[in-house]
């Protein structure tokens, strides 16, 4: 776990204002808040402030600013490390520290390495994150790609955070949409073969199919004409299943991401787990029948209406394999099963939470994320179709056009919730306005700092004989400053399963390296000032690389 030394300072700061009150006298030990602190937005007002003094008006029954006078007085400045203290406003104190308190971040940076911004919020929980889980029916879309990022992202960063997580991708291998897959599939191995035949009424009409169908004549010739329709679609559905899956897997694995679990739906009605849970809710009294429909009692627990579970003609709807599924998730003893579904889902989210209810569940557990819809623009113009093949954009195709790096850090700038504008010319430029190159260079400057440093000769001291005292420019205390922020950010990133926060942070970062650079030189005739600023780079390469780490992102040495 990363110790913090911002928090360290921020605990002394806090004991010694406690301190100042109850030796003031204004309240009673007992009577004494916790002390609030917070960063001002503006530099001249210091490095931290508190509003305690107005906390205490009520108690104290004085004017807050003679309860903030009576706190300075009585404040020990040098145990504290506060190098000023001044009144403003209301009452609110701001402090100003002595700048040695930040020194200790380089060490625990190095120290910790690839490790730093670590910490143990999560506590081991076991969190479950499903994510992607694309019908096997065709390729990744953008949709997918932005989920697959995000989701993925997130779960490095839960990690991060300190829980336990399983990556789960659910295959949507039973139902309408693999027996048209199946029949498509048919129709386009007769074809191969010169015979005629229709595609059915909602086939899939993708060049996969056309190039599966090629491949299964070549492989199995005309023998699969010979089977009974019933044998022949069985075959059709193993076989297509496992090169769409073949595919997508390809794909993600070249996206850098990589599930723990694939989840069959067709397991469910094999393994008896939808019957299971429909006669489970059936002995809860959580459904009814009413028109030759099974209905579940979604109302009962806030849905807007009750839902059909078996429809009068005797087939399942969507909603009864997911409620035998997420009953599945429960039994496996998660403390957390989450879920990152496309905004078309949004009205799904009270029914599946009602069901888990209805089971007996604790609905809180089960939290869903909504990942909004991305626009692709080039040249300005808003984009729908691959120049390749004439359809529509596919995942695969802007991993070609613009790289896995640039896609997997503008699917993760923006909170999932918000509409995504993916700007391609912009994801493939080399210039500053392109966010990840920008990080990435940050990155890959501080490598060829490093590389001037060896070619001059100039060794890397221990940390241990670096006088860090040394740095003392306004660049390297905001450096400092944002480095010993990473822990807390991550604390707070995880809280709000926010990954979108880190690309913002790593940004920040990068862009104080860059006028850091602009503003001073490493490699100085000072031996000491030169093994101060070289520790501090090395630092910030350390920070910049884990955050790329954990959305997904190259850490170039050189661009």
């Amino acid at each position: 776990m990363t110790i913090n030394p911002l928090e360290q300072l921020e605990n002394t700061v806090r004991t010694a204002v406690a301190q100042a009150i109850a030796k003031s006298g204004l309240v009673a030990e007992s009577d004494i808040p916790e002390i609030g602190l917070e960063v001002p937005k503006e530099k001249t007002h210091g490095d931290l402030a508190t509003n305690a003094a107005m906390q205490l008006t009520r108690i104290a029954k004085k004017n807050p600013r003679m309860i903030a006078e009576a706190i300075l007085e009585n404040l020990d400045r040098e145990a504290a490390g506060i190098e000023r203290a001044d009144i403003a406003g209301p009452g609110f104190i701001n402090f100003t520290l002595n700048k040695s308190y930040l020194y200790p971040v380089v060490g625990t940076v190095h120290a910790q390495g690839e490790n730093y911004g670590r910490i143990e919020d999560g506590k081991g929980q076991r969190v479950q994150l499903e994510f992607v889980s694309a019908n096997p029916t065709g390729s990744l879309h953008l949709g997918h790609a932005r989920g697959a990022a995000v989701g993925d992202a997130l779960c490095n960063l839960l990690d991060f955070a300190g829980y336990d997580v399983t990556r789960e991708y659910y295959i949507n291998d039973a139902g309408k949409q693999v027996t048209n897959l199946c029949l498509s599939l048919e129709a386009r191995y007769k074809q191969e073969l010169g015979q005629s035949a229709e595609m059915p009424e909602d086939g899939y009409y993708g060049e996969d199919i056309k190039g599966f169908a090629k491949e299964l004549v070549e492989i199995e010739g005309d023998r699969l004409l010979a089977m009974s329709q019933g044998e022949r679609m069985e075959y059709l559905r193993t076989y297509g299943l496992e090169k769409e899956m073949q595919k997508i897997r390809r794909d993600l694995d070249r996206f850098r991401v990589h599930f723990d679990v694939f989840f069959s739906e067709t397991s469910l009605y094999e393994n008896g787990q939808v019957l299971d849970a429909l006669d489970e809710l059936r002995s809860r009294d959580e459904v009814y029948e009413l028109d030759g429909a099974t209905w579940l009692r979604t109302t009962k627990y806030g849905d807007d209406k009750d839902r059909v579970l078996i429809k009068n003609d005797g087939t399942y709807t969507y909603l009864t394999p997911d409620i035998a599924y997420h009953r599945d998730k429960y039994a496996r003893g998660f403390d957390k099963v989450m879920n990152i579904w496309g905004a078309d889902h949004h009205g799904y989210i009270p029914r599946m939470k009602a069901a888990m209810q209805g089971l007996g569940n604790d609905a809180d557990k089960l939290i869903v994320l909504i990942a909004q819809m991305v626009s692709l623009f080039q040249g300005g113009e808003k984009v729908k179709m691959s120049k390749r093949t004439g359809k529509a954009v596919t995942m695969e195709d802007l991993m070609d056009e613009v790289g896995v790096d640039p896609m997997r850090y503008f699917f993760t700038m923006r909170s999932m919730d918000s509409h995504l504008d993916f700007d391609m010319d912009l994801a493939v430029s080399t210039s500053n306005e392109n966010p990840a190159f920008y990080v990435q260079y940050a990155h890959a400057r501080i490598c060829s700092i490093f590389r001037q440093a060896e070619e001059q000769n100039v060794s890397v001291l221990p940390l241990e004989q670096v006088d860090l005292s040394k740095l003392t420019a306004e660049h390297e205390y905001d450096l400092l400053r944002k480095l010993g922020e990473l822990p807390e950010e991550i604390r707070i990133a995880a809280e709000g399963y926010a990954p979108h926060r880190l690309t913002r942070y790593v940004y920040e970062v990068s862009a104080m390296l860059h006028s850091y650079y602009k503003a001073e030189r490493f490699i100085t005739e000072d031996a000491a000032v030169t093994q101060a600023r070289l520790a501090l780079l090395g630092a910030v390469r350390i920070v910049i690389a884990n955050v790329l780490r954990l959305i997904g992102v190259s850490a170039p040495e050189r661009m």
